[in-house]
């Protein structure tokens, strides 16, 4: 076996007490003693090395929870890992070995299996020394390889970096823990270490552990359930980040708690006399909110400390969920329920398995109570999660059983698969981050199904977790059985019906308006999906025209066959590239016709005819109304219409010019007047020109842009005059600027909107009739 180690062990502290015990996860245990951030690390004690956790002490941990643990197993790993690790030293001045033993001990509290407490006291072997994945293969067998290996790679990832590397790292994390969630709860438990251990890591760096802990380790324990787990993470972060603030929480509710504690006494005894004289037997245990629940809810709601009022809690422990409901019909009969504090969460349990009752009653004194009901299970669960299901008593071989199981395990695989939707790092992380930190609603399908949502979400939200193509397809919903819009926040327990539309594409303003990761995921595919969609469509009719004027046929079978010479995996992406202007259309004409030669003139040859000086090859032609010979050219409907479309800046285009559209690599096509002097910057880029008309609908009007420059005398009421004209004759001015180049006239540029070039030249010759106009023109450049 490897004695020597790799490279120095990393700065990992030694624990603040004896390692055998440091693993006791109890909710009220001590946090690590009290300092305010500016204190400097150095100033404390080196603390005296503790004594290694004995080989049988492990030994006997685990069979105490499981008489039929591999003995020999434990003592194997146990042996191996101490001598890997040999004499590598933490920080603090112990030995390296004790980290690994300190993480199987938080786990043999958890009750796990063998398999992952030897995972445990492995995890850090192949990193940090010699030891190799087919050798731990060979000594404990792939299960252990395969997780020791899952761990190896987590370590390996730095989420306190730019954006963009977090969202790939926590991608990473995720996929990891997918397969086998053991390696989830290998990790949680030696975060959870490292933070009670974190003192003796330099400041910056400390600083920077408690935030990666505080934005992805604690809210990943509370989405497994594992309630105590990210409590303590979060307490262990808030005072590493705000000590001080910390203290101060921490002292006021002691003082809270020395005022209050006859009060405490007295509720938790009428409680259990309650529920006594009713045959119930229960445990009635009290509790109080932690500092850094109190420091949120305070930052959360802007409010005081003096303005808490649900700083205690009791929880009310009982045999059977019979028992949860007398229970609470004894306490809303015995003391007033505060309105909209009651939570139902046995009949509708959170995504993380929890399930409890829970009610705020006005007590004795005028106190305002919160009470948490639930049996004995549901606290373990709740206090535990994920870890607390049977299957790891047993041995997780069967990882589908555990989803079936368990809900905390379907999200985690259901965000998983979020993966293979293309969304970017940076926007995975964003979303997942969304949905671990969002409390939760629940609302109903037309049908009961249940559908658990963040809260905040709205219609569009629930119609993507019901599936994407109800997503996609929504235009509308019902409420409660009455319309409502699709931007509304759902509240719990309400019945959401989805209005649907074939054919309907999401608004791509949906993304900013959607909370859930799921939603944003889809109306982001959905909106490059309609993108694509339009330039294909457009390189289509680009390339039918391009094989008309080459005397050729277009067939989708003969561009399939020049697929390779093209660089590109498929038709559609052929199509769009001509469309987004990236690829020509003579050249995929040569593509698949090789012999084919483009006889267009040569830039500098001059032209016979034409505008501007253009050339006048057979890949440039403009439609002439009077010729209907002409290979008919592309046909555009204004902005909303299937093609990427856009007017020419600084003058637009109306129906009525004549147009021609000029294709610009990854903007679509740009229309321009064929008078437009802006039309000479591309003559010599024959390829990009495109035959063009217009294919306006009658039915369904649609105004165009244009402008017009006038020349205003200088007088009281002139501008209001320019503004009369266009009002009467139904322009839409859009902008006016307005440049006064001597004292007698104004120079006035207005942007305007109009339904055809006649409308536009009726304005315009009726503003040149006004007595305080010297001039008017179209600016079409």
């Amino acid at each position: 076996m490897p004695t020597a180690a790799k490279k120095a062990a990393p700065d990992k502290p030694v624990a603040d007490k004896p390692v055998a015990v440091t693993a006791a996860l109890s909710k009220g245990a001590p946090p690590a003693p009290e300092r305010t951030a500016e204190a400097p690390a150095a100033e404390a004690p080196a603390p005296r090395p503790r004594p290694l956790m004995r080989q049988y002490e492990l030994v006997e941990r685990v069979k105490s929870y499981d008489p039929h643990a591999d003995e020999a197993l434990l003592d194997r790993a146990y042996v191996y890992a101490m001598r890997a690790h040999g004499s590598q030293m933490r920080a603090s001045g112990d030995l390296y070995f004790s980290h690994p033993l300190a993480v199987a001990a938080i786990l043999t509290d958890l009750k796990l299996d063998d398999a992952t407490i030897v995972a445990a006291i492995l995890h850090d072997v192949i990193e940090d020394t010699d030891a190799t994945r087919e050798e731990i293969d060979r000594l404990f067998g792939a299960e252990i390889g395969a997780l020791v290996d899952g761990l190896t790679k987590i370590k390996k990832l730095d989420f306190v970096s730019k954006k963009a590397t977090q969202g790939e790292n926590f991608r990473k994390l995720l996929l990891a823990i997918a397969a086998d969630v053991r390696v989830l709860l290998v990790k949680l438990a030696d975060r959870l270490h490292n933070m009670r251990t974190l003192d003796h890591v330099p400041p910056a760096k400390r600083l920077r552990i408690a935030e990666e802990t505080l934005d992805i380790y604690a809210p990943l324990a509370g989405r497994m359930g594992m309630q105590e787990m990210r409590e303590e993470l979060e307490e262990l972060s808030f005072h590493h980040m705000k000590g001080d603030a910390q203290a101060t929480i921490r002292k006021r509710l002691e003082e809270v708690v020395n005022k209050n504690e006859r009060l405490i006494e007295q509720i938790e005894t009428d409680l259990k006399a309650k529920l006594a004289e009713r045959g119930i037997e229960a445990r009635v245990l009290g509790r109080r909110k932690s500092p850094y629940s109190i420091f949120r809810k305070m930052e959360r709601k802007s409010v005081a400390f003096e303005q808490l009022s649900d700083i205690f809690g009791f929880r009310v422990m009982v045999r059977s969920i019979d028992d949860c409901y007398r229970a609470l019909g004894i306490v809303h009969t015995t003391w007033p329920m505060v309105p909209g504090r009651y939570k139902d969460y046995i009949s509708t349990p959170k995504q993380n398995d929890y399930r409890s009752i829970h009610t705020t009653v006005v007590g004795p004194g005028h106190q305002r109570v919160e009470l948490q009901i639930r049996t004995a299970d549901m606290d373990s669960v709740a206090e535990l999660g994920i870890a607390a299901h049977a299957l790891y008593k047993e041995g997780l071989n069967d990882p589908s059983a555990l989803a079936n199981e368990s809900r905390a395990y379907r999200w985690l695989r259901k965000t998983v698969d979020l993966l293979a939707e293309g969304d970017s790092p940076e926007e995975f992380l964003e979303h997942t981050k969304l949905e671990l930190f969002h409390d939760q609603v629940f609302c109903f399908t037309p049908k009961g199904r249940l559908i658990a949502l963040p809260r905040g979400a709205t219609p569009i939200d629930f119609a993507y977790a019901v599936h994407t193509d109800v997503g996609n397809t929504a235009v509308g919903c019902k409420i409660n059985g009455r319309i409502s819009p699709l931007l509304s926040e759902l509240q719990n327990g309400e019945e959401v019906e989805i209005i649907r539309a074939n054919g309907q594409v999401p608004p791509a303003a949906w993304e900013s308006l959607v909370v859930t990761g799921k939603a944003r995921a889809a109306i982001r595919r959905a909106s490059r999906a309609a993108v694509r969609k339009q330039y294909a469509g457009l390189g289509r009719q680009i390339l039918e025209r391009a094989f008309e004027r080459a005397g050729k046929s277009f067939a989708e079978d003969k561009l399939k066959g020049a697929l390779p010479r093209l660089a590109r995996a498929s038709i559609e992406d052929v199509l769009a590239a001509v469309g987004r202007g990236e690829m020509f259309s003579g050249d995929v004409v040569k593509a698949i016709f090789p012999d084919y030669q483009d006889d267009k003139r040569t830039a500098g040859t001059p032209p016979p005819s034409g505008w501007f000086g253009l050339d006048n090859g057979r890949s440039v032609k403009f439609r002439v109304p009077t010729n209907p010979d002409h290979i008919a050219p592309i046909p555009i409907r204004g902005l909303g219409g299937d093609l990427p479309v856009r007017f020419a800046p600084n003058g637009g285009a109306v129906p009525g010019d004549r147009i021609v559209g000029i294709l610009t690599p990854g903007d679509g096509v740009t229309i321009y007047p064929i008078q437009s002097p802006a039309l000479a910057a591309f003559e010599n880029e024959p390829e990009r020109w495109l035959d063009v008309r217009w294919d306006v609908d009658g039915r369904q009007r649609q105004r165009f842009p244009a402008r017009i420059r006038l020349k205003s005398i200088n007088e009281p009421g002139s501008l209001a005059q320019i503004a009369q004209v266009i009002a009467d004759h139904d322009g839409n001015i859009e902008n006016v600027a307005m440049v006064r180049p001597t004292a007698d006239f104004t120079d006035v540029t207005v942007d305007l909107s109009v339904w055809d070039i006649k409308h536009l030249n009726n304005i315009i010759g009726e503003l040149r009739a006004k007595r305080v106009i010297n001039s008017v023109e179209r600016v079409t450049n």
